[in-house]
């Protein structure tokens, strides 16, 4: 089941929420105010494989990660 990012006007706040995609844009109640007005946002995200020989490479997706050759986001400090 996919993951989505959703941000709530009425707290200001974003929040994740696994859904199936048929969902995806149904009316979601926010786990802050309860509020129904929480949209889905456009999110980014990369997709990693890894070779033969166990190197990582980006597949897709920019920004962030994506670009980064550290073997965890503790090196580079990236949530």
């Amino acid at each position: 089941m996919p993951l989505y990012e959703y941000y709530c006007p009425d707290c200001e706040i974003v929040f994740d929420a696994l859904r199936s995609a048929s969902q995806a844009d149904a009316p979601i109640a926010c786990p802050r105010c309860t509020g129904l007005e929480a949209r889905r946002k456009l999110s980014r995200f990369a997709a990693m494989s890894k070779s033969n020989g166990g190197e990582s490479r980006s597949l897709a997706g920019s920004g962030g990660c994506a670009g980064c050759t550290a073997t965890s986001c503790s090196t580079c400090g990236q949530r």
